[in-house]
């Protein structure tokens, strides 16, 4: 994310304006509860805390899952509870670090950065049910997010190298680690790869046919064919969105931006085929502090704050904390 492969991966790991009513397209039946905490910390706190860095979160019912890209920690929490605990110690199963995460059922999918790995577990148990691993060919690799398609296909963005990877629904438990493999290429396409990082936040459509992916320091879109291949630049009409992680509900797009000022999450309304987009609101919080991924929540959005620009200054960080805002 930054002009030096050094530190673009730190950044990525290192990666009041109006807020517009929601429509009634988008009403589940669900309202903000004001009587829920606003922020959730991240156990343990004290001197832990420096090692934290939290970056993706996933959310199912009352409960919801935050990772640390220092040494793949998963935490959960619950949204009547103000702090989130460890519920899978990090280190174990190679999972020395995590960026996505994705609830999908009973399975919490967790992407592995610059591991190259993508794990699955049982939400209930903890217990491993699936691993995966780019091919180990001595290319960087940053495996950052994940998205699930309508019928259970699994897809997973990398950051530095120019696919994206799928895992077919019927292959999502596996007995050892077995390979990812690439279900799109970007070379000679409008998604450039360069040296900063590349494919970020992931979303798929609810019929499946196409995936919305996010360059973020370049505030582009690119909409995705996932059965064609074909992939064409998001026309926002002259406006960015330096998206990191993203969120699509219906054709109502939100995507979290800690690279930009102010910090916000954007609301796009994207056109039936996706392949162009209005910004409609941005929405910003005195609790932001680099906002990185997002979850939905019954009316609520939870925001990850991972305090990454503390991070590549060297600093001390606060507190490593979760927001939790209305739906935009």
């Amino acid at each position: 994310m930054r002009s030096s492969l050094t530190t673009t991966l730190a950044a990525v790991v290192a990666l009041t304006l109006v807020t517009a009513a929601p429509a009634a397209a988008h009403d589940t039946g669900q309202r903000h509860r004001p009587d829920l905490p606003t922020t959730y910390l991240l156990d343990p706190v004290g001197p832990a805390a420096d090692d934290i860095y939290p970056e993706g979160v996933a959310a199912r019912g009352e409960e919801f899952y935050v990772s640390s890209t220092t040494d793949g920690t998963i935490y959960r929490g619950r949204l009547d509870e103000p702090t989130a605990v460890p519920f899978l110690p990090g280190g174990q199963d190679g999972r020395t670090m995590a960026v996505g995460l994705k609830v999908d059922g009973r399975t919490l999918l967790v992407a592995g950065g610059a591991t190259g790995r993508v794990w699955a577990y049982d939400l209930r148990t903890g217990g491993l049910t699936g691993s995966w691993q780019v091919a180990q060919d001595g290319s960087p690799t940053f495996v950052n997010d994940i998205a699930v398609g309508p019928r259970g296909d699994v897809y997973v963005t990398d950051s530095m190298r120019p696919v994206l990877y799928r895992i077919d629904a019927r292959e999502r438990r596996t007995a050892s680690t077995a390979l990812l493999e690439p279900v799109v290429s970007f070379e000679g396409t409008d998604f450039t790869y360069d040296q900063d990082v590349n494919a970020n936040g992931l979303v798929v459509s609810r019929d499946g046919r196409y995936a919305v992916v996010a360059k973020t320091r370049t505030g582009e879109l690119f909409r995705v064919g996932l059965a064609d291949g074909s992939v064409v630049k998001v026309d926002l009409g002259g406006a960015s969105v330096a998206g990191d992680g993203l969120l699509l509900d219906g054709r109502r797009l939100l995507a979290a931006e800690w690279t930009a000022e102010p910090q916000s999450v954007v609301a796009v309304d994207l056109s039936r085929d996706l392949s162009s987009g209005t910004v409609v609101s941005r929405t910003t919080d005195p609790t932001f502090d680099d906002p990185t991924t997002i979850a939905r929540a019954g009316r609520s959005l939870l925001v990850v704050n991972s305090q990454f620009e503390t991070r590549a200054a060297g600093g001390t960080p606060e507190p490593f904390t979760v927001s939790r805002i209305p739906l935009p």
